[in-house]
């Protein structure tokens, strides 16, 4: 067993007796921080240039999406180098060459003629808050002003071509651009709206939307999840005011759902909200009662599941299980985590996907103490020197 999922599994059992120490001692108490899962994905997924590849994908393609985490882990860890090159790229493709002007468009790859480009310009407003997130504390953590001021007019394209006022319920983020919803149903996806996100805008833009889009998230989330499982999208009913079953995708909660229960998982425990988020999503522990492993998809209104989730989904559960104090389904979830992430063996499986690494990291990343959030939404990020022996995953 690696140090990184030694240190994890150890935070698991040790529990209460654990969680009294600062956030980031509770699972690598040495004079090292395991960093094997950032640099293997990083030299598997981020090209010279910057640009994040799904390798999985029919199109080879980057997204706004996959650049933005990028961007966050980079200052995770403290590599300036990949973070700045990763947001060159994705300022200069996605948004015309200025993410003050323009919001990045969320694909980008090999066209069917066989040219490389941009394959659907619109945005998806989940990356534009990472990037802006990650922009905003780099400027912070790095003492450069030129991101925050980068950071601070991203968001304000953020706040006048996708936030809305929906009749009966008040501000909230839309997944695009609001020039493409519509009514009488809007769609609405949780898993683009961390709390942590909006509470650190809050605390940039105290006049702005946020504090009340933190709010309506709350709403939304304990509103569509009847059987404790988010659904992956919803809708809003101005006829009804109330939240609805999404017209388009139903009420599945599967590929986009996990990330809310990650996103809970990870608040600070002095997060208003967080207990209240956890209480209405029950449905994940409850679920590892049962199997040994999560479901893939669950039909959120009736609380059936089928399918087996990857490993990815287990390591996004990590931190949910860590804050629901299930110490045996957090052990079990562990050991669903191949040693070998990013197929480094010469005779090891098959690399595991995009998306799944990218879980991974945030989950693994945040019970091993390399990052934390605070109340207000900071990035805690731990910077101490990498362990030597953990430099491949």
């Amino acid at each position: 067993m690696t140090i990184r999922r030694r240190d994890a599994l150890a935070a698991a059992l040790l529990g209460p007796a654990l969680s009294a120490l600062p956030a980031h001692a509770q699972t690598s108490l040495g004079g090292c921080m395991p960093m094997g899962d950032w640099t293997s994905f990083a030299a598997r997924h981020i090209q010279p240039d910057g640009r994040v590849i799904d390798f999985d994908t029919p199109q080879q393609h980057s997204t706004s999406e996959g650049q933005s985490y990028a961007m966050f882990f980079a200052l995770v860890h403290d590599d300036r180098r990949n973070f700045e090159r990763v947001l060159a790229w994705t300022e200069f493709n996605l948004s015309g060459g200025s993410l003050a002007q323009r919001l990045p468009a969320w694909q980008w790859g090999r066209k069917t003629d066989g040219g490389w480009g941009v394959l659907d310009p619109n945005p998806a407003s989940d990356a534009d808050l990472w990037i802006a997130y990650a922009l905003l504390e780099a400027a912070r953590l790095w003492d450069e002003p030129r991101y925050r001021t980068l950071g601070r007019a991203l968001l304000a394209l953020v706040v006048r071509e996708e936030v809305v006022v929906l009749p009966g319920l008040g501000r909230m983020l839309l997944p695009w651009p609001k020039s493409l919803g519509k009514g009488p149903v809007w769609r609405l996806n949780a898993s683009y709206l961390p709390l942590q996100l909006l509470r650190r805008f809050h605390q940039e833009e105290p006049t702005g939307p946020w504090n009340e889009i933190a709010t309506n998230t709350v709403r939304m989330i304990g509103a569509t999840a009847p059987q404790g499982f988010a659904p992956d999208w919803c809708g809003w009913s101005t006829e009804q005011k109330a939240f609805v079953v999404d017209p388009d995708k139903g009420a599945t909660g599967g590929y986009d759902a996990i990330r809310v229960y990650l996103w809970a998982g990870m608040l600070s425990p002095q997060e208003p909200a967080r207990a209240t988020l956890l209480k209405s999503l029950y449905g994940p522990r409850r679920a590892l009662e049962k199997s040994p492993a999560p479901p893939e998809y669950v039909d959120t209104g009736t609380g059936i599941t089928r399918g087996t989730g990857p490993a990815g989904f287990s390591g996004a559960l990590l931190p949910y299980l860590k804050a629901q104090d299930a110490t045996a389904a957090l052990a079990a979830q562990l050991a669903r985590i191949p040693l070998d992430l990013g197929g480094t063996a010469p005779a090891g499986p098959r690399p595991l996907p995009y998306y799944e690494r990218m879980l991974l990291l945030f989950a693994q990343g945040w019970l091993d103490g390399r990052y934390a959030f605070t109340k207000t939404g900071a990035l805690q990020p731990q910077w101490r020197p990498a362990c030597p022996s953990t430099r491949t995953a």
